[in-house]
């Protein structure tokens, strides 16, 4: 197994509280909001987001054009100041990477952003690139052990691992039904970036142990994108609470069984949060050997659900508590899948 060298996370520059999200929304629409709407956006668990726009222009019609384009701006700046940032916690250079591993569910480009990066920052021309999209919130986990698996091969390479999304480019505020309401409370925008290392000079930094994923049948409508006429539009259709307790909790119970863990012996786990009962749901589950997430409770309250890089905020976050024992990764997205990691903070045990 690899090790985790660096963490280091980005966010665009427009920020806005969950409060102003509710007047502007009230302004647009031209009379109050629906009760539900106030009740989601109260119950959400989010402080305050980061978007890639001011919020007028979320209340402008949308096009594929633009969208594209500010995907193609913001996202580039975020993915750029990130692994920058990266590379220098990780005293390496572009020109030590072997792979820029890209996870992107909100947006995409060709060349592929990976493939721009490597004249834009100095990387070598040999560098392989690898973007992955359609992961969605799942893809911060299953792009660590996509990493980790690269990083393992060839005698050991260094891996950049990228993940950026920029959900707020799928808000669509002309619509007041109940997948857009989630959309308004939950979804933002921010970009995380790892270094992920096979050589064998990295044994004492964090190494990961294990990683495993399970898709069910039948569960495609629980989350996902539809192509729209003017973008990514959000499918949101079941209960992910109740999916967390009924299926999610039996498939981690047997996962930590097989790495011999049990919840005490593990420190604060590492989740993708979703939203405010999900959290909620996940610390139920935990409960009572671990007590609390308050991690990902605060991510979730300072940054929303970013989607796919989420969960290496809260990584992030944790390491620099210097935690004595493993940590448990935790992410669901679109599948419907869930992803799991066990990372031990001072190498393999």
């Amino acid at each position: 197994m690899a090790a985790l060298i660096s963490i280091a996370t980005a966010l665009p520059e427009h920020q806005i509280t969950q409060a102003e999200v509710l007047a502007i929304l009230a302004k647009a629409r031209g009379a109050a909001l629906p009760a539900r709407l106030e009740q989601i956006l109260g119950n959400s668990g989010i402080e305050q987001r980061y978007l890639a726009c001011e919020a007028a222009y979320y209340l402008e019609p949308r096009s594929w054009t633009r969208r594209a384009a500010i995907y193609n701006r913001v996202g580039t700046g975020l993915a750029r100041k990130a692994a920058a940032e990266a590379l220098e916690k990780a005293a390496l250079d572009a020109s030590d990477i072997d792979a820029i591993v890209l996870i992107s569910t909100t947006g995409t480009m060709t060349p592929s952003l990976p493939s721009r990066m490597i004249e834009m920052m100095g990387f070598n021309p040999s560098t392989q690139t690898i973007p992955v999209f359609g992961n969605g919130c799942a893809g911060g986990v299953l792009g660590l052990r996509l990493a980790n698996d690269l990083a393992s091969t060839a005698g050991g390479q260094n891996i950049l691992l990228v993940s950026l999304e920029l959900c707020s480019l799928s808000y669509d505020y002309s619509q007041f039904d109940k997948k857009n309401m989630i959309a308004t409370a939950l979804f933002a925008d921010g970009c995380a970036a790892a270094i992920i290392s096979g050589k064998p000079d990295r044994a004492m930094a964090p190494s990961f142990r294990a990683f495993d994923q399970k898709t069910w049948p039948d569960t495609r409508d629980m989350m996902g994108w539809e192509i729209g006429t003017t973008g990514f539009d959000l499918v949101l259709a079941r209960d992910i609470p109740t999916f967390v307790a009924r299926d999610f909790a039996p498939f981690c119970d047997a996962f930590l069984a097989a790495q011999d863990l049990r919840m005490p012996d593990l420190s604060e786990p590492a989740c993708h949060p979703g939203g405010g009962r999900v959290v909620e749901a996940l610390e139920a589950y935990f409960a009572p050997s671990i007590a609390g997430i308050p991690a990902t409770r605060d991510v979730l309250r300072q940054h929303g659900n970013m989607s796919s890089p989420t969960v290496l905020f809260v990584l992030e976050k944790l390491l620099a508590e210097k935690p004595d024992k493993p940590i448990l990764l935790t992410a669901l997205g679109p599948g419907f899948t869930a992803a799991l990691a066990i990372l031990d903070p001072q190498g393999a045990e």
